[in-house]
């Protein structure tokens, strides 16, 4: 660990949530306020809502912020599940959203922010409940591939084989020895994160449990189940649709460094998501420079800028 820590700015308080039979955790920073939606930040995929911390570090206004960990990932349980779909996302936020904005003629719109996974949550949220979101932003939420009817046998096939995997114990997460190893993993997938983030985030993205040898080691907070690809096919056109129904003002966010090319090496392009995003009416697309996927990461006080200013008009 480093001799300097990251202290946060802004302290946050925990609570669990039931959801459809789960416990879900939820990190919030500030109060309600009636003259003020909350604002709630969803996490990518193996990730947790701790990961928002040095957004909210940054903000200039006093928000109420919400933060919950996805079912599955962080403190929130999986509820024993061998695989995880995207219809559980919008659900789960859907119930989460009754719990601190409301339901019905009385619910408060919300400021929706997602990033990758979170993102993509919260696109298609916003396009299946359009009334429930004031502003969106989606930070690198870029989608899938677009994929054809005459690929589903080879996929179905392809999550039958990896459920057979993942309960033969062949897609287990790694565990480290040490939470300073943690760290190091957080800093390798993004070179950009520097020493005292990653060991603060190190504590919130891994647990110390005793192992069946009898010895502790440090867990990745999410579930090996998260590995499995969904059954189903992506649909462009689905996606589409639900583009289509978004009625709040969208700010899309890329980070400088790309993602594409690294992630689909041409099989889906830069290009083709700014074409799908054609179908939402009132849209935008900024660029945060010097940033990678983690974007929120790399430039938090930048991130907080874009999503203040975009959020206070």
């Amino acid at each position: 660990m480093t001799e300097t820590a990251y202290t946060p700015l802004r302290a946050s308080r925990a609570e669990f949530v039931p959801v459809r039979q789960l416990r879900y955790h939820v990190r919030l920073w500030g109060e309600p306020s009636p003259s003020r939606p909350p604002l709630v930040l969803l996490h990518g995929w193996m990730d947790v809502g701790a990961s928002w911390q040095f957004v909210v570090d940054a903000l200039q206004d006093d928000r109420f912020v919400i933060a919950p960990d996805w079912r599955g990932f962080g403190l929130t349980d999986g509820g024993g599940v061998d695989n995880y779909w995207l219809p559980d996302y919008l659900a789960d936020l859907d119930w989460l959203l009754d719990h601190y904005a409301g339901e019905g003629e009385a619910a408060q719109a919300v400021d929706l922010v997602g990033h990758s996974m979170g993102g993509n949550v919260a696109m298609h949220y916003a396009g299946v409940r359009p009334q429930r979101v004031r502003r969106l932003v989606n930070l690198e939420g870029f989608g899938m591939p677009a994929r054809t009817p005459d690929q589903a046998p080879a996929r179905y096939g392809q999550w039958i084989d990896e459920l057979k995997r993942l309960h033969r114990g062949e897609m287990a997460l790694a565990s480290y020895a040490e939470l300073g190893s943690v760290a190091r993993r957080l800093m390798k997938t993004n070179p950009r994160l520097s020493q005292d983030k990653a060991d603060w985030l190190a504590g919130h993205w891994a647990a110390h449990r005793v192992q069946a040898d009898g010895q502790r080691r440090w867990e990745i907070l999410g579930e090996a189940a998260h590995k499995i690809v969904n059954a189903n096919i992506f649909r462009v056109d689905e996606t589409l649709a639900l583009y289509a129904r978004i009625t709040a003002p969208l700010l899309a966010v890329e980070a400088s460094a790309d993602s594409f090319s690294q992630w689909w090496k041409g099989r889906y392009t830069l290009a083709e998501y700014h074409q799908r995003l054609q179908s939402v009416a009132d849209h935008r697309v900024v660029r945060v420079e010097d940033a990678g996927h983690m974007l929120h990461h790399d430039q938090p006080a930048q991130v907080a800028a874009l999503i203040e200013e975009f959020t206070r008009s």
